[in-house]
């Protein structure tokens, strides 16, 4: 039976480095990437699925097949200029429906890239907007024939080259290096390409169940 593993957010930065890591890994047959806009990707086991994420039928048809679901897709309040309800579009919108279509054709196991203190109960938006997520995705779990398994990552502080410039980022990045003795475990900067690994090494455990991975369970993992 052929295993297909279906990435959004590939043009990312946890994105991209999932993409890299499973072209080399022989768990999977095929690595179906649904995006908005079409990616010039010669890989042989690579498909590219190019949808509008608010049209049903192309996203339905889009996870149909697949074995398991990473997700890394986000935004940020500079590229929706401000827009909060399209934010939510991108950051709660895709990865729930994502997950319903998963549990409509029997795709049974879901990771997704979280924040660390992401909380449903919190005031600041994008921490509640995270935790918010989380509680929508669990649910799928929790129903009678929803997913059998739920991996949600949860990193402080990225590290790494991302295509879009983000100077602010950039700074924090630098000091995060710098200063990572100083800061608490599980709010340690932590490399992209490692939760791309960990989430991929995840995959494979395919474990029952929610788990919450943040620092120290991802550097475990990997």
């Amino acid at each position: 039976m052929e295993t297909t593993a279906t990435i959004l957010g590939a043009t990312g930065l946890i994105g991209g480095h999932i993409l890299e890591r499973l072209k080399n890994e022989a768990t999977f047959d095929e690595i179906r990437i649904i995006s908005r806009r079409s990616l010039e990707i010669d890989h042989p086991k690579v498909k590219v699925v190019v949808i509008d994420f608010e049209d049903e039928a192309q996203f339905k048809a889009a996870i149909d097949g697949s074995t398991v679901v990473f997700c890394a897709i986000g935004t940020t309040q500079k590229k929706v200029k401000g827009d909060k309800k399209l934010y939510r579009k991108i950051d709660f919108d895709i990865p729930v429906n994502a997950a319903q279509h998963c549990v409509k054709f029997g795709c049974k196991q879901f990771l997704i890239v979280s924040s660390l203190g992401a909380d449903s109960k919190k005031r600041g938006f994008y921490l509640k907007l995270k935790g918010e997520v989380e509680d929508a995705l669990k649910e799928k779990v929790h129903s009678p024939v929803g997913l059998d398994s739920l991996s949600i990552f949860r990193p402080s502080l990225l590290l790494g080259d991302r295509s879009d410039n983000r100077f602010a980022e950039g700074i924090m990045q630098l000091f995060g290096k710098v200063l990572k003795f100083l800061i608490p475990k599980n709010a340690k900067p932590i490399e992209g390409r490692t939760v791309a690994k960990a989430m991929v090494e995840v995959a494979k455990l395919n474990k029952k169940g929610v788990e919450v991975y943040h620092y120290q369970e991802m550097q475990d993992v990997v």
